[in-house]
């Protein structure tokens, strides 16, 4: 007699590489065990999924959770926590943290903090700066590393590379694929006159897509040069799309569900600094250009850009006002209520923030719904109304841009290796997140 299988998932339409299909799960010590019609299958504990659709885990590629230094606006537990409340089942954590992210000591510390206390599984990416270039080779390999992340241009933090003469040096060090925020950090500083106090409707004015731009440029020129494979991060500007178009070989893309949601200057003039990032959300025909880049295929994955302030450190007077946004917990809905309206298909969202997360990273074992996969799920309700409120986000600084925004499309369950984590709004099993591991830096052994 077959052993049977820990939990199986009945009667749900699973969107997977062979296309979108009404189909059983099963999943075995953590791991999707078979596919298919499993009726006659025995298993521990089922779950009814009629009326569903079950997705491979949404993996955000781009979240700020502020630990260690900047509790008072987020820690692991909290950011992990609305991670799964909105259906994410994996995060990479960014650097900019006090102290910052750059030695194989502060990402150890990372890691160890947020071992069975983060909801999901995750990683953590490691500030390249010009003080450790030396020791990117053995840093971008390291147990829970997802990569070195570098800042071109300014945002929060004190991580900037703007020079070409150490981009360079750090584009020699990595074997893996680096993750940029490209903006011009010298003609960020010649405009700062464009900023006019109190009025966050010329943040993007100062940061202007031409900063944008010269810095995607001389990034993808010099990893052209030198062999390497970058990422372009929160791509904002329509220029930058049609540019990288033609530079697939070296670079690929992310946007952001803010960039593709919101735009200027309606939302500067309802949201006022609520709605200042890095780069900036800009005016339509930008976020027409990102749109298109998603149809066409040179946008490769989704991130949040998940960072949060507190509404104190919003309320300041632009531009003393912080620039950031939660985003985590409002990824699937905002992009499910996309796919409602027309503007992408379901396997193309799921192309966007599984799939391709773990093409780009060569993450093991994650973004697909196979066997032998991690059991990672993110389970939906395409056709559920619900509106966005402040009182649902679980971050510790409790506001979304979205409040009082209705979406059609609303995640309903959240399962991290075979443990259901989220089941209809609520928290089901104790933290349990662990370290993501990549092809491309296995543990030996």
């Amino acid at each position: 007699m077959a052993k049977p299988h820990d939990l199986i998932l009945t009667g749900g339409t699973v969107v997977n590489q062979d296309g979108t299909v009404q189909r059983d799960v099963a999943v075995t010590n953590g791991r999707i065990s078979l596919i298919g019609d499993l009726r006659s299958e025995v298993a521990a504990e089922r779950i009814d999924c009629t009326g569903l659709t079950i997705l491979p885990g949404v993996i955000d590629t781009q979240v700020h959770f502020r630990e260690p230094g900047l509790t008072h606006k987020e820690d692991l537990e909290t950011g992990s926590r609305a991670a799964v409340l909105g259906g994410v089942t994996g995060v990479f954590e960014m650097p900019n943290t006090d102290p910052n992210t750059t030695t194989a000591e502060t990402l150890a510390a990372k890691v160890a903090a947020g071992h069975h206390r983060m909801h999901c599984d995750f990683a953590f990416f490691v500030g390249g700066t010009a003080e450790n270039i030396e020791e990117i080779p053995v840093l971008e390999k390291l147990p829970g590393a997802a990569g070195i992340k570098v800042f071109i241009g300014s945002s929060t933090g004190n991580l900037l590379v703007e020079d070409d003469e150490n981009l360079c040096k750090i584009l020699k060090k990595i074997t893996r694929r680096a993750s940029f925020h490209c903006e011009d950090e010298m003609r960020l500083r010649a405009r700062m006159g464009e900023r006019v106090p109190g009025d966050p409707r010329s943040h993007p004015v100062w940061r202007d897509e031409t900063a944008a731009l010269l810095a995607t440029q001389r990034l993808v020129t010099l990893a052209r040069r030198l062999g390497k494979r970058v990422h372009v991060l929160h791509l904002s500007t329509g220029e930058e799309m049609e540019y990288l178009a033609d530079h697939k070989d070296v670079a690929s893309v992310e946007v952001t569900p803010h960039h593709l949601t919101l735009f200027a200057p309606d939302c500067y003039e309802r949201l006022g600094t609520y709605a200042q990032m890095n780069p900036p959300v800009r005016d339509l025909a930008h976020q027409q250009k990102l749109w298109w880049g998603v149809s066409q295929g040179i946008a490769d994955i989704l991130g949040s850009d998940h960072a949060p302030h507190t509404r104190e450190e919003k309320d300041h007077t632009y531009p003393g006002s912080h620039s950031g946004m939660t985003g985590v917990q409002t990824l699937v809905p905002t992009m499910l209520d996309h796919v409602n309206a027309g503007r992408l298909t379901l396997e193309r969202f799921v192309d966007m923030s599984s799939a391709g997360p773990a093409r780009l990273f060569n993450i093991a074992r994650k973004g697909r719904i196979a066997v032998g996969y991690d059991a990672d799920f993110t389970i939906v309700d395409m056709k559920r109304r619900e509106t966005i409120r402040n009182e649902w986000i679980a971050s510790r600084v409790g506001w979304t841009p979205y409040d009082g925004v209705t979406v059609t499309g609303w995640p309903v369950g959240t399962f991290v290796r075979g443990r259901k984590v989220m089941w209809q709004g609520e928290l089901t099993t104790p933290s349990i997140g662990e370290v993501i591991t990549f092809q491309d830096a296995l543990p030996r052994g």
